[in-house]
């Protein structure tokens, strides 16, 4: 869905991308993430044909972004950091103007706006002026459009900021929820935990260089596999003999109290270990899967020595 391939950007004095490459498959939400300065900011603007690289090629949903900018935009949502919105403009004005701009034909705005506004919990703010607005619900309204023309890559620049913590759980329902619906989403935010909630790939930008890109949730397809943590209400001494018996495991580690194992990806392995706990008349007080910790990833990769 979207192609990256050696690209550079300067500004006077600095090189700010030193040729980055990636490719992101439809259907996917990549964080990206890095220091203040990596690069992220100027790497979303060359995606959204805002910004003319130095060299390197992209193409967005097969459109080259170089030479068709305004074909790319069509095809794409981008919310920038520090936007604007016309003060004067009614929260649906803001969506028709918006609308219009995207050449959506007129027949389609009044439909378009309703259902971005209900995206964004802005259904009851439809008449009232963008300047009048929160600094929170300002950010809904940036965010209803960028994605009121339903494009299928849509680009966010730290898209929580301003918000809640209420309003921030509503825009990870509302990632996925685009995200079921076909639509590719790139997010670029400095709070990880919020990313890990909607997140299937990371991005890792360190000094304009990538220097990570990976699924978060391990290996994709059929040999995909989940860490579980299993702990008992009661310790028992054979918890690492009947976890150790269980088909296609690796124990990570076992005692009588807990054990850390390896399954195979679907539900159904998951639902037939712990049947098989259950049956051996363990007590298991939890058995929950252990989620890839995205914070403690990047953490790492900044530890590391950048390069020369």
């Amino acid at each position: 869905m979207i192609s990256v391939e050696n690209l550079v950007f300067d500004y006077p004095g600095l090189r700010a991308l030193h040729g980055v490459a990636f490719e992101i498959g439809e259907g996917s939400i990549t964080a990206l993430v890095g220091p203040n300065g990596a690069g992220k900011t100027t790497l979303l603007r060359c995606i959204a044909a805002l910004e003319t690289p130095v060299a390197g090629r992209i193409s967005v949903d097969g459109v080259d972004v170089q030479d068709a900018p305004r074909q790319c935009h069509r095809r794409m949502g981008y919310l920038s950091d520090f936007f604007g919105l016309y003060n004067e403009l009614t929260v649906e004005q803001c969506l028709r103007h918006r609308a219009a701009a995207q050449d959506v034909p007129p027949g389609k705005h009044a439909a378009l706006v309703s259902r971005a506004a209900g995206r964004t919990g802005l259904d009851d703010r439809l008449g009232q002026k963008a300047g009048e607005l929160s600094r929170g619900l300002r950010q809904r309204l940036a965010i209803a459009q960028s994605i009121l023309h339903e494009p299928p890559v849509v680009l966010l620049d730290e898209p929580a900021s301003g918000l809640d913590p209420e309003a921030r759980a509503e825009l990870s329902r509302l990632f996925l929820q685009l995200r079921a619906e076909g639509m590719t989403l790139v997010v670029s935010s400095h709070i990880l935990a919020e990313l890990e909630d909607y997140s299937t790939h990371m991005m890792i930008l360190r000094e304009g260089r990538l220097v990570e890109h990976r699924r978060i949730d391990g290996v994709e397809g059929a040999e995909r596999r989940v860490t579980v943590v299993v702990r008992l209400a009661e310790p028992s001494d054979r918890l690492p003999a009947i976890v150790e018996a269980l088909p296609d495991c690796e124990v990570v580690s076992a005692d009588e109290s807990g054990a850390k194992i390896v399954l195979p990806a679907p539900a159904l392995e998951r639902h037939r270990a712990l049947k098989h706990l259950m049956d051996e008349g363990l007590a298991v007080a939890a058995f929950e899967e252990l989620r890839p910790d995205l914070q403690e990833t990047y953490l790492a990769h900044l530890r590391e020595e950048p390069r020369s």
